[in-house]
């Protein structure tokens, strides 16, 4: 009941989004479908006359669909870049085979008497197809339709990935954080949207053949009308911005920004988290969120604007761990504060650089960098049913290479085995991998910690004033205290969040703050 309500009220508060992003679903759907049925029926009506062809057309067909939705998106992105582009072009894909086949099982399946008896009376190949074949076809051939609709409704969900919009942004935005009412608001009016269409294709196929023919022709307008539902004017501004899922939900993020900044003009698209930089990089997007040590700003000549308002809170990287680990294993301790304050914010950046830009293995550059500061040791020889230490991480280069570093020190100071676990998604699942036992440790970030898991009042938040060492004793308190882990000794960098823009076009527009950002966004 209380998941009911909860989802009743963002309902009612983000109604214009929500909208928004239904006419945008129902868009991508009808602009796929219409091209699947352009090319998929006559591909169909020419295999009826190259049966030789079928197996080679409908392989090819086949194969298509059974390339996973998000490497297919991804592999199109190179081509195609972000946007409607790519997704109705993978949508398209995926209809093609229920289209083209039906429409050819639809025409082998009409009755060879009921052909022969009309070329009997004359009629031509053309008008045989056209007043015998494809009528007595269509509803097979609506079957074919039918369930290429119920799969490009599901399937546009992954549009919000590379920034198409579409029910998908709240259902990934949710994942992100975790909340499930979000998710829910977004799968369930996608899967409304999937009944309704297949209910009313079903009831076509009920139709007789002449009016069934009648209503081909009215859908075949239909559908460019549906499609031009994505091209409905939007919010518009003087910039766009592109924004990860987890940036748009957490309070840090850019509900934080629009509060503090009055950012109401700035409209934005949402984009998976890999995305994001690269959307800034090829100009398809102004604005991006990232992280302040994130090697690509460097590497793609993007400038970090100044909090002027310190919106974002310290993101001290330290290691957070189960105290019975410690108990157990007390050397491990003393391994670990090895990292602590070793790492400044111009290290972590020049690391994460090498593996985000020169694509240099995490454990390789992890390494290297040991070697350089005197904290190597090769790995020892354990005996058989040593204990493991089980690490994890989220699913971002700079936490590859501090799990790697971690596991280094582990295997060459300690007789503990380490077995790691990386991808764990974001900042949820680590932290509940972490309490409930999955892993034993894994590296955070102090405003993460402060802001996302422990969400203190506003009141504590002021008497904190932003200041690090008073954030590092809050969450390191309160960690123990609720959860019962413990924080050790930040790493020295600070990686908060960073609002990123491109430098030439920071330069020419002369923003170098958030505040100027407001200012210039204003009318």
């Amino acid at each position: 009941m209380e998941t009911l309500t909860e989802l009743l009220s963002f309902w009612h508060t983000q109604a214009g989004k929500l909208g928004e992003q239904t006419l945008q679903h129902i868009g991508l759907t009808a602009a796929s479908l219409l091209l699947a049925v352009v090319l998929g029926v006559p591909l169909g009506l020419l295999l009826t006359r190259r049966p030789r062809w079928a197996p080679a057309v409908l392989g090819v067909a086949g194969a298509l669909q059974t390339v996973p939705s998000i490497a297919l998106l991804g592999f199109l992105i190179p081509l195609l870049g972000i946007g409607p582009r790519p997704a109705i072009f993978a949508l398209f894909l995926y209809s093609l085979l229920p289209i083209i086949r039906n429409t050819l099982t639809g025409i082998q399946g009409v009755s060879p008497a009921a052909v022969e008896a009309a070329r009997g009376l004359g009629l031509t190949d053309a008008q045989v197809l056209r007043r015998v074949e494809l009528p007595l076809a269509l509803p097979v051939l609506f079957a074919g339709i039918r369930t290429a609709t119920v799969i490009n409704v599901g399937v546009a969900t992954l549009a919000a990935y590379v920034a198409a919009g579409g029910l998908g942004e709240f259902i990934f935005g949710g994942i992100a954080l975790n909340n499930p009412v979000m998710i829910l608001a977004g799968a369930l009016p996608a899967a409304a949207l999937a009944l309704a269409f297949d209910a009313a294709l079903a009831g076509l196929q009920r139709l007789s053949t002449r009016r069934l023919v009648r209503v081909g022709a009215v859908l075949l307008v239909l559908l460019p009308l549906l499609g031009a539902l994505y091209l409905l004017p939007r919010a518009a501004g003087k910039l766009l911005a592109g924004f990860s899922p987890e940036f748009v939900g957490r309070a840090d993020g850019l509900p934080g920004l629009q509060s503090a900044y009055r950012l109401r003009r700035l409209p934005s698209v949402v984009l998976a988290p890999a995305l994001v930089y690269e959307a800034a990089r090829h100009h398809d997007v102004d604005l991006i969120d990232g992280y302040s040590t994130d090697g690509r700003i460097r590497a793609y000549h993007l400038q970090v604007l100044q909090d002027d308002r310190r919106v974002f809170p310290p993101y001290y990287a330290a290691p957070v761990i189960r105290p019975a680990m410690l108990r157990q294993h007390p050397e491990l301790g003393a391994v670990l504060a090895q990292l602590a304050g070793q790492i400044s914010d111009s290290v972590m950046t020049n690391l994460n650089y090498r593996v985000d830009y020169l694509h240099q293995e995490p454990r390789a550059v992890a390494q290297a960098f040991l070697r350089r500061r005197g904290l190597w040791r090769e790995p020892r020889t354990l005996p058989a049913g040593a204990p493991v230490v089980r690490l994890g991480s989220k699913i971002f280069a700079e936490q590859y290479i501090l799990l790697e570093m971690y596991a280094a020190l582990i295997r060459g100071n300690t007789e503990l085995a380490v077995e790691t676990k990386t991808g764990l998604g974001g900042t949820t699942i680590c932290f509940e991998a972490l309490r409930t036992g999955a892993i034993d440790m894994y590296p955070e970030y102090t405003g993460t910690g402060l802001l996302v898991l422990l969400q203190p009042s506003p009141a504590v938040l002021d008497s904190l004033g932003g200041q690090p060492p008073a954030v590092f004793r809050y969450v390191q308190q309160e960690f123990r205290r609720r959860y019962g882990l413990e924080w050790l000794a930040p790493l020295g960098f600070n990686n908060t969040y960073a609002l990123l823009m491109r430098k030439q076009q920071a330069r020419e527009l002369g923003i170098s703050s958030i505040s100027q950002l407001s200012r210039y966004l204003q009318p």
